[in-house]
């Protein structure tokens, strides 16, 4: 029997672990032939359908999620009709709810599985074409029996979650990506409504011993970021605390980590506290700052205690700390998200993740979404439309801001002077995003460059004593000293002032200066290149006041 799986992502950055968590656990089966075809869902239909055909598998399965749904029914669809005696077998997050309307619409796929798959695909695949027979026995397999009558076999759950061989050991993990995903615990202990995870329960581990030799494999293969894909990493304190010490034993791999602050205890902070810089990337699930928004949607964990975990982790100089908020949710409206933006700032969170709400199948949410007055759309990616809170016109104005975020907050480069703009006017963010939306560029890629330039002229005609600290970020990021940012710097023949405090690095003679007047008094900011021609960061910095 030959089984061919498509492997569809978003990019070429991500890599699925459903493939390499399934093989893993029938690897040594003789008699099946496996096979790949590995795309991104920007690939041409026409080729990949071309790949499945030349295998002629005779199941052909894959993983159907919120971004590449649409792609993976166009590959199947095709392959389908080539192919008419194959099996097609979907599983994945899309198939959390009710399956009967996607099966009815889409006559190629024979079967679709809820819920996690490792321990039941393998029963499946020994009775994969005894449809009438066998089907009605394997736990989370829905279907349409021989008479056109939906068949709802439940949900699937891994029991022994710690017994499965890891997806590490199969020939089909990818080695070559930017990052690997690592799985210690499976379920969530939370009751979010909006997220699939609030009905995994209950909660399974790995043995810490056992994710030590997971990890001595993943850094023997040069990994330097690992994504922890617990769903709360804090869930359990003395846990979190036994996997901080293992990860410490891996100074040059950098953990990415999703962080309930609520649930931050003191002996959790201490820890946190006492790591090696870089090794932790924290992601700090908030949501948002308002307590009967969190209420409606089911979120555990006090709003205070939220709050102050999250000022502690931001706190911290050792690690960056991404928050988030979710625009679209019940009773939560536009005016708030700008003000929790405002607090987030105040906090110094490393970034601000405002994305829209996206009622996802199997979700509590999505299931009152008549209840709550939430319209969102049918298709993938589910996103909110309206609610009784936010109206169409404000929640396009919340991805506007979204957009905002991301070029120059969430950017390193223009991170200080937003922020800096944020705290001390409260109109920056209204008045910048009506700039951005009036010039036609809000959602447009812009280069670093380019969102320099929008800034300094933004700033030049509507907060004018900021147009120095523009300039100042404009020069550390190495940007061209030709250019309107650095008007006011000069760059022939400087020297150096008989007195001046340095503020980084240090002064040699043979640097290249230039300087960035703040007055007419010969008082500024000095800056010391390398090179002559100043298109790398410079490596010194002094002031004269």
């Amino acid at each position: 029997m030959k089984l061919l799986w498509l492997d569809l992502n978003s990019s070429y950055a991500h890599s699925s672990l459903a493939l390499p968590a399934l093989h893993a656990q029938i690897a040594n089966d003789s008699t099946i032939e496996w096979c790949m075809v590995s795309a991104t869902i920007n690939e041409n239909i026409g080729n990949i359908v071309q790949q499945i055909y030349h295998c002629k598998p005779d199941i052909i399965a894959a993983t159907n999620w919120l971004f590449n749904h649409e792609q993976l029914l166009h590959i199947v669809s095709r392959a389908k009709s080539l192919l008419p005696n194959s099996s097609v077998i979907l599983g994945g997050p899309e198939f959390l709810g009710d399956n009967e309307d996607f099966l009815r619409r889409n006559k190629f796929v024979n079967g679709v599985f809820r819920g996690e798959g490792e321990e039941v695909f393998p029963i499946w695949l020994k009775v994969w074409n005894q449809p009438v027979k066998e089907w009605s026995s394997i736990p989370g397999l829905c279907y349409l029996d021989q008479s056109g009558k939906y068949q709802d076999n439940g949900i699937a759950r891994v029991i022994r979650f710690s017994e499965l061989v890891p997806p590490e050991k199969s020939r089909f993990f990818n080695w070559s990506k930017p990052f690997v995903q690592l799985e210690t615990t499976r379920g969530c202990f939370n009751t979010c409504a909006f997220c699939v995870s609030g009905g995994e329960k209950p909660v399974r581990t790995i043995p810490i011993e056992a994710i030590r030799e997971r990890l001595n494999v993943i850094h023997q293969h040069g990994i330097k970021n690992v994504r922890v894909l617990d769903r709360t990493f804090n869930y359990n304190s003395k846990r979190a605390k036994a996997l901080l010490d293992l990860f410490r034993e891996y100074p040059d791999i950098c953990f990415h980590l999703e962080i309930h602050p609520a649930l931050l205890t003191e002996e959790l902070k201490q820890k946190l506290a006492t790591l090696p810089k870089g090794l932790l990337h924290l992601e700090a699930g908030i949501q948002s700052l308002r307590e009967p928004v969190l209420e409606q949607s089911r979120r555990i964990g006090k709003l205070d205690d939220a709050l102050a975990g999250l000022k502690y982790l931001c706190s911290l100089k050792n690690m960056e700390t991404h928050a988030d908020l979710i625009a679209g949710l019940p009773l939560y409206h536009l005016s708030e998200i700008f003000e929790d933006v405002h607090t987030l700032a105040s906090y110094g969170a490393g970034e601000i993740q405002l994305e829209s709400l996206k009622l996802l199948p199997g979700t509590e949410m999505r299931k009152k979404a008549k209840e709550l007055g939430i319209q969102y759309s049918p298709f993938p990616p589910y996103e909110v439309l309206q609610t009784q809170e936010i109206t169409v016109e404000e929640l396009q104005t919340a991805h506007y801001l979204s957009r905002l975020l991301d070029g120059f907050y969430n950017t390193s480069t223009w991170r200080g002077i937003t922020q800096t703009l944020i705290l001390e006017n409260p109109h920056f963010l209204h008045d910048l995003l009506h700039h951005l939306i009036e010039t036609d560029v809000i959602d447009n890629p812009l280069s670093l460059e380019k969102r320099g330039l929008i800034l300094y002229n933004f700033c030049k005609s509507y907060y004018p004593d900021y147009l120095t600290q523009v300039t100042i970020a404009w020069i550390e990021a190495g940007m061209s000293l030709k250019k309107l940012p650095a008007e006011k710097v000069k760059t022939k023949r400087q020297t150096p002032p008989e007195n001046w405090q340095i503020i980084y690095g240090t002064y040699r003679e043979n640097l290249r200066l230039c300087f960035l007047p703040t007055d007419d008094k010969g008082n500024g900011y000095w800056f010391g290149f390398e090179s002559e021609i100043q298109k790398i960061e410079p490596v010194f910095k002094a002031v004269t006041l």
